[in-house]
């Protein structure tokens, strides 16, 4: 009996199916794309029905060569990349490299990499869809034509080296119309009320302004707020009204490829990108000690909340064994996706819930481990009873003013006993209250606010405003972001996404120019499009001709009336030298001030945009080079140094016999758990300095302040930071939520 060849597409792969198929059984792995479009060429024939011209990889040929040998020896060759469009168009691409070589092919996929589900797909192969294909090769085929186009004109009007994407523009556009509303907003001045009030027994609660002579409360002035200020001084409280009720909350679904992103940004501060390499891992398997490599969740790019009914009795299962019967619903949540999903796939789940953190911690990496625990313990929530609250809405009366506040009593923690919630998320409970009760005043303060613009996006609110618009798949969403960061088009301030100057010009290029490529509206019918040649509803090259229909007089259009900007933009900023505009210019570097007196005058100068976009100067600093230490390489002097983006570094005197050089250390301990990092300071392309593990890239914790190595009084933090708030130096706690705030002492 010959052997059996089964294709997988990650090495990672390969050892996890090997743990639980005989001797008859050899496993390869593609490592990826085997082939592409060439790299240096458009490689469409759009004369010939967009035929594409495909060629092995430059570094996937000794690949190919070991695939080609493998087949030639095998009975039948099983080709099981990931069960998606990209999976099909590799395993496509594996046959037609091996089709001469091998005897029988054939495709199997499963979503998770168990015994159990690889011998399933075993024991029922299928054909090759060559409809999933041609989706993936119209997107890849559209993508090529897109960014063959259109980056040329870039090059030629802005700066070379840049490109324009098909989905990605349409991202930027989000991020620069954000941009764009928050400038045009102009604030408006109002004033809260707060108080806090105490009854027979604790605790104290807050209570918040709600009406003034029965209207709705706005206090627009000071000169308003001191006198109501004034008339409340010294005035009592009473209980008006008292509404109590009974709330169930129901849990949320389990993780799909966008509410994952998002989690795990807002929870664990990881990037969509990294969330998904850390995802891909749990799936292909890992090292457990008496296991071996063992794959720990199902397939992670997917947008379907269905789950297999063994999954839900296992959980079932678990949860009357570890909990009790009382925490089960009385009967199975039922889950409904989004009428765009594909359904391909299962949701994001355990592949074994027995399997629970606290048993893995010692086994894996903490952002493994973290991100296990967050996909075990939501999968968990899912399957189990609402949680029950009893609800207090109390409004109050002082004089002519009415004021709320409400608390919750939790009933019953249900869902709530595998997936707690944060003290942000938690509800405040009040002592009890009765009608007509009056109440004790601590305090009673007012607070001058002004109405913010829109935020801006963070990775979680984009994402959530991707799959919402129907922009890009689960698959795309994290390549979305990293390439519009690896562009230099937007910058990353506080965890939300701003626009740069060069990512401002890109996208009003492209508006003015290509104004249907550039509409959300367009972009996701184009995905819906895809989605129809994937079910075998339309086909690809009838699709491609009707979109170059209006793509091809475009470009024409655009190639005679995009005018140029490399001479620079100008500002307002006058040059030091000789009085002339500056211009924003974008070099090799990066961008940069140069004076438009050029080459008569050669002044240049870096710069930053302040929060309402204006331009600052940021000016070279002089640091004297005083001794900080002797060289560990040669014993000469070490000194401190500016580099030219403005962060400070240890360099030594030996240079250039000697090039030791190392960060500008805080010597405060990073927090990330499980890290032995510290935290160093560094300095974006832009300028702007930034504190961040040394560790990087195994940790990629960071911080915009100057870390200070105390632990948070309030929250569980183990430091704070020292922020600068309307030129006040404060200590404040990082942590988005808990807000606390000292003042530095002198």
């Amino acid at each position: 009996m010959g052997k059996e060849l089964i294709i997988v597409e990650s090495p990672a792969k390969v050892k996890t199916i090997k743990k639980f198929l005989g001797s008859n059984f050899v496993v390869q792995a593609s490592v990826g794309h085997i082939r592409d479009l060439p790299s240096h060429s458009l490689g469409v024939d759009e004369q010939n029905d967009f035929t594409p011209q495909y060629e092995v990889i430059e570094n996937k040929k000794k690949v190919v060569e070991g695939l080609r040998s493998a087949a030639a020896h095998a009975d039948t060759v099983y080709l099981a990349p990931d069960p998606d469009r990209e999976g099909e168009a590799i395993a496509w691409h594996v046959a037609e490299v091996i089709k001469d070589k091998a005897k029988n092919i054939k495709r199997i996929q499963f979503n998770e990499i168990t015994a159990k589900a690889v011998k399933e797909a075993l024991a029922n192969p299928r054909e090759l869809n060559v409809n999933l294909f041609d989706a993936q090769q119209a997107r890849r085929v559209l993508d090529r034509l897109v960014g063959y186009k259109i980056s040329p004109l870039l090059w030629k009007t802005i700066k070379r080296g840049i490109s324009a994407g098909r989905v990605q523009s349409v991202a930027l556009r989000l991020i620069v119309e954000r941009e764009e509303a928050r400038q045009a907003f102009k604030p408006e001045e109002y004033w809260l009320f707060r108080c806090i009030l105490a009854a027979d027994t604790p605790p104290p609660f807050k209570a918040e302004l709600a009406k003034v002579n029965g209207k709705k409360a706005h206090i627009p002035d000071a000169a308003t707020a001191e006198a109501l200020e004034t008339a409340l001084k010294g005035k009592p409280f009473t209980v008006a009204a008292i509404e109590k009720k009974k709330r169930n909350r129901a849990p949320q679904p389990p993780f799909i490829t966008s509410t994952l992103q998002q989690a795990a940004n807002q929870r664990l501060n990881y990037p969509a990108k990294r969330t998904m390499t850390i995802a891909q891992r749990l799936y292909e398997g890992v090292d457990l000690e008496g296991r071996g490599t063992t794959a720990l969740i199902t397939y992670m790019r997917t947008d379907s909340v269905r789950i297999a009914d063994e999954a839900r009795d296992a959980a079932t299962l678990f949860i009357g064994e570890q909990w009790g019967k009382e925490y089960l619903p009385k009967k199975p949540h039922a889950f409904k996706s989004k009428n765009s999903a594909q359904d391909a796939h299962e949701a994001i789940r355990p592949v074994d819930v027995t399997l629970t953190p606290d048993m893995l911690k010692g086994d894996l990496p903490p952002d493994q481990y973290n991100l296990y625990r967050l996909i075990w313990s939501r999968f968990m929530a899912s399957q189990m009873a609402a949680a029950q609250f009893d609800d207090t809405n109390v409004t109050l009366s002082c004089e002519h003013t009415e004021w709320k506040t409400k608390g919750e009593r939790l009933l019953f923690p249900g869902w709530l006993a595998a997936l707690p919630r944060s003290s942000e998320e938690s509800g405040t409970e009040l002592p009890p209250l009765k009608e007509e009760q009056q109440l004790a005043v601590e305090s009673l303060t007012k607070e001058q606010k002004f109405t913010q613009p829109p935020a801006r996006f963070s990775e979680a609110s984009l994402v959530r405003e991707l799959e919402e618009l129907g922009i890009g798949r689960p698959s795309t969403y994290a390549s979305i972001i990293s390439t519009l960061q690896d562009r230099e088009y937007v910058r990353l301030e506080e965890k939300h996404f701003a626009p740069t100057d060069l990512g401002n010009v890109v996208c009003q290029q492209l508006r003015q120019h290509f104004a249907t490529l550039m509409d959300v509206g367009f972009t996701a019918q184009m995905e819906e499009h895809l989605d129809h040649v994937a079910d075998g509803q339309e086909n690809w090259v009838a699709l491609m001709r009707n979109f170059t229909k209006d793509f091809v007089p475009t470009l024409e259009a655009a190639s005679k009336n995009m005018k140029t900007v490399k001479t620079g933009i100008e500002t307002d900023i006058t040059c030091p030298d000789c009085g002339k505009p500056m211009l924003v210019k974008f070099g090799k570097a990066g961008t940069f001030l140069a004076c438009s007196g050029y080459p008569d005058c050669r002044h240049t100068t870096n710069f930053v945009r302040d929060e309402n976009g204006q331009i600052q100067t940021v000016e070279k600093q002089i640091i004297p080079q005083e001794s900080v230490g002797t060289c560990p390489q040669c014993g000469k002097d070490l000194v401190l140094k500016t580099a030219r983006t403005g962060s400070r570094f240890i360099a030594c005197t030996g240079y250039p016999d000697c090039s030791y050089t190392a960060p500008f250390s805080t010597q405060v301990p990073c927090p990330r758990e499980g890290c032995s990092g510290t935290l160093v300071e560094k300095s974006s392309k832009r300028g702007k300095i930034f504190y961040s593990c040394n560790q990087y890239p195994q940790c990629d914790y960071a911080l915009w302040d100057w870390p200070v190595a105390r632990p948070c009084p309030r929250c569980t933090s183990p430091l704070l930071t020292e922020k600068s708030v309307r030129g006040v130096k404060k200590i404040v706690c990082p942590v988005k939520g808990c807000n606390y705030t000292e003042e530095q002492e002198k």
